[in-house]
């Protein structure tokens, strides 16, 4: 966040080199634990290292691809550059790449692992519902992601996540169609093998996922009161919040699902559930009336600072 003038946040900060700090115990004893179950090491550096760099290297071109968002240049659309061109000038940062999405769910979202190849995108639902001043506010929410380096550290964060997942499938599927017979070495059966694999990697997934939704709902509180203070018009940005939350209730379920999975990237979820849930544990953002007690308060704030 070196040179940005969005507001520093040292809690984010802190929680950021905690949850990484963290994931990197959970990640060598998750490399430690597969080997000591009889998972061979070369395959172990296989699965774990390719995932990584391909998680790293593409995960802002995986984002955009599976919400079907293309890079807009400022012909194609010139009031979005200009505003994110205003807010970058404001916030005295490099210019990310700006995308649309063609969906009517309205949200946004940003990707990317450095400022070199963020993106920010927007989708035509969002820019179809806002006025100028609440999609202003809303940009400069998903510009303070960048700014702050938190999206790339749920990026890094969302790998590990990753790996125990898919680890867990392939276990599974190897225990209950490996058969049960010991090796030719004597030593366990692959069926004991995959189910150990399986019994770490449900841990690891499970201490990954909750590890990066606390650090998820604090980084969008920070990320309001960044751009509530950047933009100094906080009610702008509850009003669009209040707006996209609407809004998101008539979206048919069948298209909020499809996008369900990049609710930790978005500036609001796409979907949620209804009746009792354990949603404040697993929730990717913290509750709309939290944020919107946040920015009541940044706005009593600057009224007294006019």
């Amino acid at each position: 966040m070196a040179g940005s003038k969005f507001i520093p946040d040292r809690g984010l900060t802190t929680r950021m080199v905690l949850t990484m700090s963290l994931l990197g115990i959970v990640y060598v004893a998750f490399i430690i634990l597969l080997i000591l179950v009889g998972m061979p090491w070369y395959l172990v550096v296989l699965v774990i290292g390719g995932f990584a760099l391909v998680q790293y290297v593409s995960s802002d071109k995986i984002a955009m691809y599976s919400m079907g968002a293309r890079e807009v240049t400022p012909q194609q659309a010139p009031e979005l550059h200009a505003v994110v061109d205003r807010l970058c000038a404001m916030a005295d940062m490099p210019k990310p790449k700006v995308a649309v999405a063609d969906t009517d769910v309205p949200n946004a979202f940003a990707t990317g692992h450095n400022e070199k190849n963020a993106v920010v995108c927007v989708t035509t639902g969002i820019l179809r519902r806002l006025e100028p001043v609440e999609l202003e506010a809303v940009l400069a929410h998903e510009l303070s992601h960048v700014a702050h380096r938190d999206v790339m550290v749920m990026t890094i964060a969302g790998f590990l996540g990753i790996v125990a997942g898919f680890l867990t499938q392939m276990g599974l599927r190897f225990a209950a169609f490996g058969g049960g017979g010991r090796s030719n070495n004597g030593g366990p059966a692959p069926a004991v093998i995959a189910l150990g694999v399986v019994l770490i990697s449900a841990i690891v997934w499970a201490l990954s996922f909750l590890l990066t939704r606390v650090l998820s709902r604090y980084r969008e509180l920070s990320a309001d009161r960044a751009a509530a203070y950047l933009t100094g018009r906080p009610s702008s940005l509850g009003s669009a919040l209040t707006k996209i939350t609407g809004d998101m209730a008539r979206i048919p379920s069948r298209d909020l699902r499809q996008v369900e999975p990049f609710n930790a990237f978005f500036f609001t979820p796409a979907f949620s559930k209804s009746g009792f849930s354990m949603s404040q544990l697993i929730a990717t953002h913290p509750p709309v009336e939290q944020r919107l007690a946040q920015l009541a308060d940044i706005s009593r704030r600057l009224g007294q600072g006019a």
